[in-house]
């Protein structure tokens, strides 16, 4: 029954806004892919195991569907999408600054999923649960408007227009960059992920703190380079084509690579 609930509420929620949502549909695709295509072999059974045939991109934006949701039951689970932190220009003040914010938020929510997961007292269907959030908010993280200040709530409230249409700064790095591109999620995943073993290897190292501070380090040159009121065009696509294929890669080999750790 919880599982009929699940896709109900997916299919309804396809209909009402969704470009205010971390990436947008492809977005999270394109990382969900991604991150399939590089599980390894123990991780790929053990995720079909909780999550049976469907792929890791159907599930990719249901923790944004659920935002449609009136009954409260996933309230608490709207902090879980970002984190806000003031700008920082080291790595040792940005992990102050977010070791010390109080939860829950995106840094401390993938470390409690994570451990979810990993625990054999997790019933089923709070496993698959936690699986359909780690997924989504890991790719969160590669979004840098999620990592991004409190006082303009991560770019909502810098006005821009993009190509004459008033819009803001998170919802353009949310799906406008990516949608511009025209290919659909399964082709944008095949195009980005060509790195080599050792590229990989790279891209996968680090802590989820250095992780995330890659991630604001992005977010204060897009704030730079995007003051209020900017319209925005072909110059800043091409300004940004390149760093926002670099997050989208990012986030699904970082995504496979907790996966597969945690399996």
């Amino acid at each position: 029954m919880k599982n009929i609930w699940l896709k109900v509420l997916t299919l309804v929620s396809i209909t009402t806004s969704l470009y205010t949502y971390a990436w947008g549909l492809t977005g999270h695709r394109i990382i969900a892919e991604i991150a399939e295509n590089n599980l390894n072999g123990k991780a790929r059974r053990e995720i079909k195991k909780i999550m049976g045939q469907e792929r890791l991109a159907y599930w990719a934006n249901w923790p944004d569907f659920i935002k449609s949701d009136k009954t409260g039951k996933w309230k608490e689970a709207s902090t879980w999408h970002y984190v806000n932190i003031d700008p920082q220009t080291d790595f040792k003040s940005f992990e102050e600054q977010l070791k010390a914010q109080a939860g829950p938020n995106l840094y401390t929510q993938i470390r409690v999923l994570s451990s979810q997961i990993k625990d054999e007292k997790t019933s089923e269907n709070d496993r698959k649960i936690a699986l359909i959030f780690l997924i989504h908010l890991v790719g969160d993280l590669a979004q840098p408007m999620h990592t991004g200040r409190k006082d303009d709530l991560g770019g909502n409230r810098i006005n821009v227009t993009y190509f004459g249409s008033k819009t803001n700064l998170h919802s353009v790095w949310d799906g406008k960059l990516v949608d511009s591109q025209k290919y659909s999620y399964t082709e944008y995943a095949k195009l980005l992920d060509i790195k080599t073993k050792n590229e990989v290897k790279a891209i996968q190292a680090g802590t989820l703190e250095d992780w995330m501070y890659d991630s604001h380090k992005i977010a204060n040159e897009i704030y730079a380079a995007t003051p209020n009121d900017s319209k925005l065009a072909y110059d800043y696509q091409y300004q940004f084509n390149e760093v926002m294929e670099r997050q989208l890669l990012h986030g699904g080999l970082r995504l496979a690579k907790v996966l597969n750790d945690i399996f």
